[in-house]
């Protein structure tokens, strides 16, 4: 039986179980915190060792500043269109229209939005070292780009300390397929967890924003996704999301791009036919700064607030809510709920009252769920695309 197929199984039981169990589901969930816990553990020597190895295969300069390009550009461009298809449906199904909710007079304290000089100052770490222990994955991919690039440049001695990160990455790998091992028990506790915590009746006052959120999701997979692969890779959309629908699976099921990027690298090699040079630089990267699904959730829960309180929000205001989704997107961190707290800057551009937070607080997890499988996704079918702009797409039968 294929892992996406035990996952799923999984996935299915755990929505039995916490339905039938109900709040009492939470003693299981240890197995759940466990499996997240040893995610975790991978994703920063992974992400460094992988990037390390990705550069210093881009030997040329030229190859290596002709990817990073191609790789910002998609993401940029398929971020914009997340967030134009969650302004364009939270139009339409207007979820927060009729609540008739009413402003409180404390106000919570609205999340700082950084200026665009201290975010690229940001980037560069002072302590590498420190910048992995506190995995702050930005500034230790800046170290991977730089410390690759420089063992292509250092001749002979060079050789010897790729030598070292090849056997390191590779090491990385089958240690990833071990924990891999585990995933279906995993994603069979974290959801059993989620069911049982929230159960139906949660859902139900809000119902129309997870509808908005989950549509949004799919329209956006369907048809940019869609588009991008069969147009730019000439690959069919049926074959890459049945591909990479394990990596999906598991995204939805633990929230966390950075946790499900292991997965996401063996399957975009085995199932999708990307070269491990493109799928070690893109992936990683993606799961930093490409955050489609977030973006698109932004601009929904935006519109849901601005209705539920009675607040108009015309064309200016959602054009900003457009560019500051698009920014904040990027430094969304790749972790379970990190999407909530870069709402309250969207809210804060655009003058919403940040109260509107607490109320998606609650069903925060369920839609966590579907943005984050669509930002794995949206990484995925990057790298199929640059794959096959730089002819390393190999056909998979």
């Amino acid at each position: 039986m294929k892992l996406f197929q035990k996952i799923l199984i999984g996935f299915i039981l755990g929505i039995i179980v916490g339905a039938i169990w109900g709040p009492g589901v939470v003693l299981i969930r240890p197995i759940g915190t466990i499996f997240l816990r040893l995610l975790s553990m991978l994703v920063i020597p992974l992400i460094f060792s992988s990037l390390v190895v990705g550069v210093a295969s881009i030997a040329e300069p030229q190859k290596l500043g002709r990817v990073a390009g191609k790789t910002i550009a998609y993401y940029l461009v398929t971020t914009a269109f997340a967030i134009v298809i969650g302004l364009i449906i939270g139009n339409i199904i207007r979820p927060g229209a009729g609540m008739g909710l009413v402003l409180e007079e404390t106000a919570q304290e609205a999340a700082k939005i950084p200026s665009l000089s201290d975010t690229i100052i940001n980037l560069v770490p002072t302590n590498p070292i420190g910048a992995m222990a506190q995995g702050t994955v930005l500034q230790v991919i800046v170290f991977a780009l730089f410390f690759g690039y420089a063992m292509t440049r250092a001749g002979e001695k060079g050789k010897a300390v790729l030598e070292f990160f090849n056997s390191f990455a590779e090491t990385m790998y089958k240690l990833t397929g071990i924990i891999m091992g585990l995933a279906p028990y995993g994603v069979f506790a974290l959801i059993a967890v989620t069911v049982g915590t929230h159960g139906l009746s949660v859902l139900l006052p809000f119902a129309k924003l997870i509808l908005a959120v989950y549509l949004g999701v799919i329209i956006h997979e369907l048809l940019i996704y869609s588009g991008m692969v069969s147009l730019l890779a000439k690959m069919s959309p049926v074959k890459f999301f049945k591909g990479f629908s394990g990596a999906s699976l598991l995204a939805f099921t633990t929230c966390s791009s950075s946790g499900t990027l292991p997965v996401s690298m063996r399957l975009a090699q085995e199932n999708l036919g990307v070269s491990p040079t493109i799928s070690s630089f893109v992936l990683p990267l993606g799961a930093t700064i490409n955050m489609d699904g977030t973006a698109l959730y932004q601009g929904i829960c935006a519109l849901f607030v601005a209705q539920a309180y009675g607040i108009p929000l015309g064309f200016g205001g959602q054009l900003t809510v457009l560019l500051t989704a698009l920014l904040a997107s990027i430094g969304t961190a790749g972790v379970p709920g990190a999407g909530l707290i870069m709402l309250t800057m969207v809210l804060t551009s655009v003058g919403l009252p940040l109260e509107g937070v607490a109320l998606i607080a609650g069903i925060d997890r369920i839609l966590d769920m579907a943005r984050t499988s669509c930002n794995v996704t949206g990484d995925a079918a990057c790298a199929v695309v640059v794959a096959k702009s730089e002819g390393e797409l190999t056909e998979i039968k």
